[in-house]
């Protein structure tokens, strides 16, 4: 049973929690630096410091309309929080994702380029079904069948990827010139895949008859196939965790992805001179575009992975009832469902490929040390190439971001509207090296929000001087009227 847990624990995680990846607060920050490498690789030249080192930084984004935790907010105790599935006839989407940055670090070689590194473990897990009825006090496929009398072609789709990868990035400017700078970036990684999971269920269809004076419902058809990772089959519970892990890591399969993007920088009206080191890192407008993730991880198939082409005759929802009963293990469960189905072992390998996007955002310097920023996020559907393709995806759409920032302080109000439909106002502050935020402030006194949001923290160390010794002077702290 500790194998099938650990299959779904990328969706256990949403449940109980409820790019840079998704530190939303600094994207377009010319403070990024070795994070922002991971919105824009052309940011990389566009830092005025000569290095940084995130010496770790972890964000985690969930979004759900399946169920809803109860009596908690992130300002109160746990201890009497509870969670109900939520009822009602309607589509169920679950989202998460989350990073966690190990080393990550830029270097300035000099004023026109720069390069960054780090190693990262990436995850996305996406769910969603199509519509069904449910309330809580169901028991049985009998009791869930009574309440979707007219339910047919159901269908529901899984895709969850976990990766561990080292990148390097280069990033140069490429003219620059009195009026405006072209700063261009390229990101390589590689690394296993650790974790893949997925699951696709399309036509289950049922019909009705009575016999004895009682509705008993028959199933017709299912097309359905569902697989994981190998590298789960060598957990083992007489292992300590990080052996397991460790074996995990080791028997995983490869995978690589490209990340490119480019900088457009317009400076301010009247600059004296465009060689004018005192003024090199200011800017009126930045316009980024990038395209990140384009790559993917390959899986194989692990031992209980299952493929269905049929039901057996005269298989109905109170046979299923009786023979789903007692299950603890993804065999015991695989060996029940061959009493009833027609299927094989799922053999070979699967792909996934990472949530590939187009970004475009725009930073516009206001006045003293205020700044907007709008980020457009378009996930590319790169699985329609092949068949055989499976894809996980972002939740960003377009996040609006006013900020106040020097080189040691900085508050951050990022509004977010997701690809589901959801606002989240957000808040972040960076004090030193330490950057706090939270996608969505509700969390922090809503008693019923905890599932759809969450936060990133980052621990990053600045050189004191820039890539030629100084850094842009606009952007330090206001000396003091006293």
């Amino acid at each position: 049973m500790k194998q099938l847990l650990l299959v779904v624990f990328p969706g256990l995680l949403a449940m109980l929690n409820g790019k840079a990846q998704n530190y939303h607060a600094i994207q377009g920050s010319s403070y990024a630096g070795a994070l922002g490498v991971h919105n824009n690789p052309a940011s990389i030249v566009g830092t005025p410091f000569k290095w940084d080192v995130v010496l770790l930084g972890t964000q985690l984004k969930s979004s759900t309309n399946a169920f809803t935790i109860y009596n908690y907010s992130l300002l109160s105790s746990p201890a009497n929080s509870l969670y109900y599935v939520d009822k009602g006839k309607y589509k169920r989407k679950a989202d998460l994702d989350f990073n966690l940055n190990l080393i990550n670090a830029r270097i300035a070689l000099n004023q026109k380029s720069s390069v960054a590194f780090g190693v990262n473990i990436k995850g996305y897990t996406n769910l969603q079904t199509s519509d069904y009825n449910f309330i809580d006090t169901l028991d049985n496929v009998t009791d869930f069948l009574q309440l979707n009398p007219d339910i047919n072609g159901v269908n529901a789709k899984l895709r969850s990827s976990t990766w561990v990868e080292a990148y390097i990035s280069y990033a140069r400017t490429l003219y620059d010139n009195e009026f405006s700078r072209l700063n261009a970036g390229i990101t390589l990684h590689v690394g296993r895949g650790v974790s893949g999971a997925y699951a696709n269920i399309n036509n289950i269809s049922f019909s009705q008859t009575v016999q004895n004076n009682r509705t008993v419902y028959n199933i017709n058809s299912a097309d359905l196939i569902y697989g994981y990772s190998a590298s789960y089959d060598h957990w083992h519970g007489n292992n300590s965790t990080s052996q397991n892990i460790s074996n995990m890591i080791s028997y995983a399969e490869g995978g690589a992805s490209i990340d490119a993007g480019i900088e457009y920088i317009i400076k301010p009206q009247g600059t004296s001179s465009f060689n004018d080191d005192e003024d090199y890192y200011d800017y009126d407008w930045k316009l980024g575009l990038s395209l990140l993730d384009i790559g993917g991880n390959q899986y194989k198939y692990g031992t209980q992975s299952r493929v269905v082409y049929s039901v057996k005759p005269n298989i109905t929802g109170n046979a299923l009832d009786n023979k789903f009963i007692g299950i603890n293990s993804a065999q015991e469960f695989n060996d029940s469902l061959a009493t009833v189905i027609n299927g094989d072992q799922a053999g070979g390998r699967f792909t996934v490929i990472n949530p590939t996007r187009l970004v475009a955002n725009v930073d516009r310097y206001l006045t003293g040390n205020f700044y907007l920023n709008a980020e457009l996020s378009v996930n590319i559907p790169l699985a329609s190439i092949k068949k055989t393709y499976l894809q996980v995806k972002q939740t960003n759409l377009l996040t609006v971001t006013p900020r106040w920032e020097t080189k040691r302080f900085g508050f951050y109000l990022p509004v977010q509207f997701n690809t589901k439909n959801q606002l989240w106002v957000g808040g972040a502050f960076k004090a030193g090296p330490l950057l706090f935020g939270l996608h969505n402030l509700v969390n922090l006194f809503g008693k019923t929000s905890t599932q759809n949001g969450g936060g990133y923290i980052a621990l990053i160390f600045r050189a004191s001087k820039g890539a030629n010794g100084k850094t842009d002077q606009r952007l330090n702290c206001p000396k003091p009227i006293w």
